[in-house]
């Protein structure tokens, strides 16, 4: 399943960037949870059930934070630059 047919399908997204950059532009609807917050928060990605496709300014953070919550058994995948999924939700 591709991260376009993710979406479609209804999947949570979850920005990993900070408060400011979040600030500064978002998809519309999802949830700002930034990087080194990430694993204190493990549990909160448990109770959102999956799928979640996370994202941040170019995916490298969102890679950390995917591979990091698939280990905590958190159906996740990394969606890259949040401009990459908000066009895919948009298109």
């Amino acid at each position: 399943m591709t991260i376009q047919d993710l979406i479609k399908s209804g999947a949570k997204i979850i920005d990993v960037r900070t408060p400011d950059e979040f600030m500064g532009g978002h998809v519309a609807g999802s949830t700002n949870i930034p990087l080194n917050e990430v694993p204190e928060r493990v549990s909160e990605f448990q109770e959102m059930g999956g799928p979640l496709v996370l994202c941040c300014l170019s995916g490298g953070r969102s890679g950390q934070a995917t591979g990091y919550l698939q280990l905590q058994g958190v159906e996740c995948y990394n969606g890259g630059s949040w401009m990459d999924v908000n066009f895919t939700v948009n298109s």
